[in-house]
């Protein structure tokens, strides 16, 4: 059943911190190649921003655009688009990226790991048959994908961050080692960590905003926010929206696996 992929966690309500005066943020999560349920929510936050009022805003993607869900290829693609068209776009690295680009880079383990953790669907959204799929070994695979994949996915991928940090919140992609300073933070923790940062109850120096760990709704803390929705299981994709004081959140109502609109 779709419910056992979700963590279930008791939500408490969240801390009060706040964006600088001005500005305004909405946090997206793991999209997973459902490039239907991105439109749907950028079409959402176009609206929620319009009718709030002129703000200087800023959308941060949380990692995690490809693999599992069907249209991979099509979501980095329209992500470099919106950088293209809007102001302030900026993206988090999350392990589903740092995979895929090890395996574009012919690495033998995270090629392997790639096609066990839904990368099987993101080679087929770059134009492979299932057939020729399941035919390649890695080797052959490695060279298939140098073919498939543009050098400016490539390129647009590579470029994303590790941690951004406005006001009193630090936005990762799956959560920060409690015990170490923000800027002494591996990037291995901020692209895998799980239990030692979600059972973790204590304050820490900035409300973290994460995705990585699937919750049914997003999940509020004191010293954190949870933004993965499940959105290729659960056809829920969130933004979290924040301005001041304020916190709020926009969310699809599409189905799980929406395939790719044109």
């Amino acid at each position: 059943m779709i419910s056992k992929l979700f963590k279930s966690r008791t939500v408490a309500k969240a801390a009060t911190s706040v964006v600088p005066e001005g500005q305004r943020v909405y946090a997206v999560g793991d999209i997973h190649g459902c490039v239907a349920l991105l439109d749907e929510l950028i079409a959402l936050i176009d609206a929620d921003d319009a009718q709030r009022g002129p703000a200087e805003t800023t959308l941060i993607f949380l990692g995690d655009v490809v693999d599992r869900g069907p249209a991979s290829a099509a979501v980095v693609e329209r992500l470099r688009n919106l950088v293209a068209t809007r102001g302030s776009v900026r993206f988090l690295l999350g392990n589903h990226e740092e995979i895929f680009l090890g395996a574009l880079d012919g690495e033998p383990k995270a090629l392997r790991l790639f096609c066990r953790i839904g990368g099987r669907e993101t080679v087929l959204s770059y134009g492979m048959d299932a057939a020729e799929y399941e035919r390649l070994d890695y080797e052959e695979l490695v060279h298939r994908l140098a073919d498939l994949v543009p050098a400016e996915h490539r390129a647009f991928m590579s470029a994303f961050e590790d941690m951004i940090v406005i006001g009193d919140y630090a936005f990762v992609h799956a959560g920060v080692r409690p015990d170490v300073p923000l800027d002494r933070q591996r990037s291995s923790d901020l692209r895998w960590i799980r239990d030692p940062f979600l059972d973790h109850r204590a304050k820490l120096d900035k409300t973290i905003v994460h995705g990585h760990t699937m919750t049914d709704e997003v999940e509020h803390r004191g010293h954190r926010i949870g933004v993965d929705t499940g959105a290729y299981a659960s056809g829920k994709l969130t933004a979290l929206g924040l301005e001041g004081g304020e916190v709020w959140q926009v969310q699809t109502k599409g189905s799980p696996g929406s395939a790719p609109t044109a």
